[in-house]
């Protein structure tokens, strides 16, 4: 009776800490010990769960051993290998390892299901629907995340299109429905096993047929959205289990993920229906490209004119992740800031490959929070800035989502840096943006490029402060 308490009362308390460590990731100040928070409640309910083992008879242990043998195998194989990830991944590739892991999440939601169904134990019609519904979400997650992980690991460079794609994808969703009915109706008797292994098949491949047309600019959104699929899913199996923990912990992930996407395509100006079912950017290469010629400069130039700025606002992009130039950024920032220039850096919501990459990149460097800046709060402050500096960014600038009703852009918030008195741009070279449409910002006036590497581009910019001396 004691170990039924512990383990019950484990659930209220991981899901308490979940729910705060939630919280507390809201702000890039407590982010680190938001997330430790919430692992110690995973360690504590996964801990709790194993004393069950006490509370079975003394028969029926022996059998049940083999099980806890292959939960502690799972369990540190799983640990070893993420912890190893974790710990050496680079930045630029986060994005796609934040879309494996979450797939196997939603696989292992799908893995519960079966489980749950290949037992026997359903207790009624009820259970065994949320049982069939969870592990239609947990396989889309699980095999969409692994092609969204292939698309931003470049394993897969183009979307994969063909006519009369959206019937067929809608015919698969409905065969999947129509299969996992069937299991349900069947439940228990040998009939219905053939219609249950099928019905995983199909929505497995709905998962990947779902996500193979979608282009790698919306790739973020695509996360974000199986990211909810995957709490969603892991709730459902949570209710089937009877594990309050795994309810609460799934409704969380779920409610977080579903606001972070429409907070994702708002800040895109795009429904989540447009990101799925529309062929984005296959416009772009007809559009008109805007007219006149690139004007560009030494790296020297550049840091000559921001060193006798009064202000300069940084806007960081996926180029900077790439170059791993960070560290070096800052290095040149803090020359600034001695020398006595105001300096902010400003993010997009989308910068990077997705939400909160940028401002991670910047936190890995050593900026101080009080320089970073979201959108809203600083793009009325590039009008009297003197110099905007835009590093490895494209779209996020590009003053045609305001102007063009023609550009697949069109609608976008943007950072106001063309409304800077300067602008220079890093860049490697005069290419589109993720979304394939140029940027009529480079051929503005006030708009200079300084080609290169961003690495190589700002250590020669720190070289040419230095010989400038201190104010």
């Amino acid at each position: 009776m004691f170990i039924e308490y512990i383990v019950g009362l484990s659930g209220l308390i991981a899901a308490g800490l979940f729910i705060y460590g939630l919280k507390a990731m809201s702000s890039p100040v407590t982010a680190v010990s938001g997330i430790v928070t919430a692992g110690y409640g995973m360690v504590f309910v996964v801990g709790a769960t194993f004393l069950n083992l006490f509370n079975v008879s003394p028969d029926a242990r022996p059998h049940l051993m083999v099980n806890v043998a292959l939960a502690v195998v799972a369990l540190l194989l799983g640990c070893l290998w993420t912890g190893w990830r974790g710990r050496t991944v680079q930045m630029t590739a986060m994005p796609q390892m934040v879309a494996i892991f979450n797939g196997m999440g939603g696989g292992s939601a799908a893995s519960l299901a079966a489980v749950s169904l290949l037992s026997d134990h359903a207790t009624s019609g009820l259970h065994l629907s949320v049982t069939i519904v969870g592990a239609l979400i947990g396989c889309i997650s699980f095999t969409g995340s692994i092609i969204a992980w292939a698309k931003l690991d470049g394993r897969m460079r183009k979307p994969v299109r063909f006519g009369g794609q959206r019937i067929f994808n809608a015919a698969l969703f409905l065969i999947a429905l129509a299969l996992g009915a069937r299991t349900v109706m069947q439940y228990g008797t040998p009939e219905g096993v053939l219609p249950g292994i099928l019905f995983f098949g199909a929505a497995l491949l709905f998962g990947i047929c779902m996500t193979l047309p979608i282009g790698g600019a919306d790739m973020p959104v695509v996360i974000s959205l199986y990211n909810a699929f995957t709490g969603l899913a892991v709730g459902l199996e949570g209710y089937v289990m009877g594990n309050p923990a795994l309810m609460i912990a799934g409704m969380v992930v779920g409610s977080a993920g579903t606001l972070l996407t429409a907070l994702m395509a708002k800040a895109m100006n795009r429904s989540l229906t447009n990101v799925l079912f529309s062929n984005f950017g296959d416009t772009a290469s007809t559009a008109k490209g805007p007219e006149g010629e690139m004007k560009s400069a030494d790296p020297s130039d550049a840091a000559t004119s921001m060193r006798y700025a009064s202000s300069v606002i940084i806007v960081p992009g996926y180029g900077l992740a790439v170059a791993q130039a960070q560290q070096k950024l800052y290095e040149f920032v803090k020359m600034l800031v001695a020398d006595g220039v105001d300096v902010k850096f400003a993010i997009h919501p989308v910068a990077g490959r997705m939400p909160g990459h940028m401002n991670v990149l910047l936190a890995e460097a050593g900026v101080p929070y009080d320089m970073i800046y979201d959108m809203d709060d600083i793009n009325d402050s590039f009008a009297t800035t003197d110099v905007a500096l835009i590093i490895g960014a494209n779209d996020v600038v590009n003053p045609e989502a305001l102007t063009d009703k023609s550009s697949p852009i069109y609608g976008m918030p943007i950072l106001n840096a063309y409304k800077s008195r300067q602008v220079f741009v890093i860049k490697r070279g005069s290419g589109t943006g993720y979304s394939g449409v140029q940027n009529p910002l480079f051929f503005q006036k006030n708009c200079t490029m300084v080609f290169g590497d961003a690495q190589a581009v700002l250590s020669k910019m720190v070289e040419a402060v230095k010989a400038l001396g201190t104010a």
